[in-house]
């Protein structure tokens, strides 16, 4: 059966009839059409963004592991650089290049006495060191080095940085602050060599911080000139049983180091090297005598007259029996450090100078003494006859004075 269906014309404003099904309104359909692709576009949309999203944030990771890189390399580099560069812009390489040859070997020669299974005998003694080349005369070219360095020396010979060697001679030395300075005849000097040595560059040491750049140059077991870094770890550090204070640094300072040099990062001189001060229950623990401290003290030595070893029958004879006062003993008996005086020859030169049992002699003609040795070692200088201001240190508050004392002549007979 033929149905008809009735339908509002909205153009005529009436109702129509018609045997064929009136358009249907699809705006419905198109709202559900609109939806499913507005959700197909959102969808897709959705995805993108997650998909850009995670990009996003692989990108990130993958820059910040990036950043993590650079950031990880940079430090590396950095310490690097602290450990390669100096504030000035040079590399340590550079430093060491310009104070090389600043810087010399010192090799002594001595006599030891030696116990052995057949008693004491005197044995050559050969020991190294290192030294700083600050200054100069007309005629000597002048080095700074540690006392102990050259206590006792019969010999000393100066090595330069190109290895050429020349004999030295102790100028003066300060055995209570472990200072010396040794001096070499301009004239025994290669030509080659002396225009090649530079004096060194002095620093101010007070300045001095701790974590600075250290770096140490010295004859390390007299092999050669070594070079060791690291950075200053303390300063005015006081050493128990030692007199002074001191720098301290975990660049290495072995024997042979002693009289060296201690550089900050502009390669000047901030402190002599001393392998004397060590502590061998720790590592990373070396010594330095703060330069500032020391400059006053090296130029009164520089000032004195160079002395030659004088020929065994015509030294100097002073005609007493000593012991040696350390730093360890003076602190524990609150005596000064030097050279107690246990007995007088009657008639010598300390006898006639009115020296006596019990006065501790402190300095020997300007210098400062630590013991026996370094008071032997200055008289193998003095000719018999030679007058020389004498300290000493008398009981009851040990009070100095000062001695003046015609020195003897030692004879075979004992004296």
């Amino acid at each position: 059966m033929t149905q008809t269906y009735q339908y509002y014309d909205p153009q005529t404003g009436q109702a129509n009839y018609n045997r064929r099904p009136p358009k249907k309104n699809h705006r419905w359909l198109r709202t559900i059409a609109l939806a499913i692709v507005f959700g197909l576009v959102a969808g897709l949309t959705f995805t993108g963004v997650s998909y850009g999203g995670r990009k996003l944030l692989a990108d990130d990771k993958k820059q910040e592991n990036i950043s993590s890189v650079i950031t990880s390399d940079s430090n590396d580099k950095t310490e690097a650089l602290l450990q390669t560069t100096a504030t000035s812009g040079k590399s340590i390489s550079d430093i060491v290049e310009n104070v090389m040859p600043s810087i010399v070997s010192i090799t002594s020669m001595s006599v030891k006495e030696v116990e052995s299974f057949f008693g004491s005998q005197m044995q050559e003694a050969k020991s190294a060191g290192s030294g700083i080349i600050l200054g100069e005369n007309d005629e000597e070219l002048l080095i700074a080095t540690n006392n102990h360095v050259v206590q006792g020396s019969e010999k000393l010979t100066v090595t330069f940085d190109d290895n050429e060697s020349v004999a030295g001679s102790v100028k003066g030395t300060d055995a209570k602050v472990d200072l010396a300075v040794v001096s070499v005849k301009k004239a025994d000097i290669p030509k080659d060599t002396t225009k090649a040595i530079k004096i060194a560059t002095m620093g101010d040491s007070s300045s001095a911080r701790v974590g600075d750049t250290a770096i140490a140059i010295g004859n390390a077991l007299g092999y050669g000139q070594s070079v060791t870094t690291g950075v200053i770890s303390a300063t005015n550090r006081s050493i128990e049983d030692v007199s002074g204070t001191f720098i301290q640094t975990d660049a290495a300072i072995n024997p042979g180091n002693s009289g060296g040099a201690l550089l900050n990062a502009k390669g000047e001189i901030i402190g002599i090297n001393s392998a004397k001060i060590q502590d061998t229950s720790v590592e990373g623990m070396g010594y330095a005598i703060p330069i500032s401290d020391a400059k006053e003290i090296l130029q009164n030595l520089m000032n004195r007259q160079t002395r030659e070893k004088v020929a065994e029958g015509e030294q100097g004879f002073l005609g007493i029996t000593g012991r040696t006062v350390d730093e360890t003993t003076a602190q524990m008996y609150d005596l000064p450090t030097g050279v107690y005086v246990t007995e007088v020859e009657s008639g010598s030169a300390a006898d006639k100078a009115g020296i006596k049992e019990g006065y501790i002699i402190t300095a020997f003609d300007g210098a400062s003494l630590d013991g026996m040795d370094a008071l032997q070692s200055l008289l193998k200088t003095y000719k018999a006859g030679e007058k020389v201001e004498i300290k000493v240190a008398v009981p009851d508050n040990y009070k100095e004075k000062t001695m003046t004392v015609t020195l003897g002549k030692w004879e075979a007979n004992g004296r």
